[in-house]
């Protein structure tokens, strides 16, 4: 899993920075508030752990211009412990949780566990994009009408709804779908890719996905009846 990591203290977002990657996740640091939108506008992470007090934009500003932008990855706000109201600001503006400075590590990497847990728990079996949307009991994808994709075509083609309208690298499509097979590369994305071109085609969708073979992918498209 990838998480981002913004903290401006350059020993701490290092110490963070370490753990995590130990702990197997796929960390990018940075250490201001731009940066950090920055790399959220390029990349899907599944967490994102914000400072509350950087530089060129603090924590608050960039967590709600992420909401904004209808960025739904959880989000840990790291606080120092005189910013109570900023917390409470934090929370109503859509963090998913806080962790007050000096904190523990072991805490830390148990707060940011418990994050990604929760958010593959609970994530809905019936997704639905522009004009289409897929069922993962049935695997039927469904607009005019429908066909059933494989579960390996469920799984890519839900990774793009959740970063819908982002590209995403081949590195993080095989991370996240095909870990498990060091065998899996370029071409395998591709192919699958190609797999769902012509599903969505099948169905009469409008909506697409966009890039080239050993480049980036994004979905995008529009709702039944939206205008051009």
């Amino acid at each position: 899993m990838r998480v981002l990591i913004a903290e401006d203290t350059k020993d701490l977002n290092r110490a963070v920075t370490v753990l995590l990657t130990q702990s197997g996740y796929d960390v990018d640091p940075v250490f201001d508030g731009e940066a950090a939108l920055e790399k959220i506008e390029e990349n899907g992470y599944d967490a994102v752990l914000l400072d509350i007090m950087m530089p060129k934009r603090d924590g608050l500003s960039v967590l709600r211009e992420m909401r904004g932008r209808n960025v739904t990855v959880p989000v840990l706000m790291l606080t120092a412990k005189t910013e109570i109201d900023d917390r409470v600001e934090g929370l109503s503006a859509g963090a998913d949780d806080y962790l007050t400075k000096p904190f523990a590590m072991k805490e830390l990497l148990a707060r940011v566990n418990a994050m990604t847990r929760r958010r593959t728990a609970y994530e809905s079996p019936q997704v639905s994009f522009g004009d289409f949307s897929v069922d993962g009991e049935t695997l039927e994808l469904r607009a005019e009408n429908a066909v059933r994709l494989s579960l390996r075509e469920y799984e890519l083609l839900r990774l793009f709804i959740t970063q819908a309208e982002r590209e995403l690298d081949e590195k993080y499509i095989l991370e996240h779908i095909w870990s498990r097979e060091p065998e899996a590369d370029g071409d395998t994305v591709f192919l699958y890719v190609s797999y769902l071109r012509r599903k969505l085609a099948e169905i009469s969708s409008r909506a697409e996905i966009c890039g080239e073979r050993g480049g980036a992918y994004r979905l995008t498209g529009k709702a039944a009846g939206a205008p051009e």
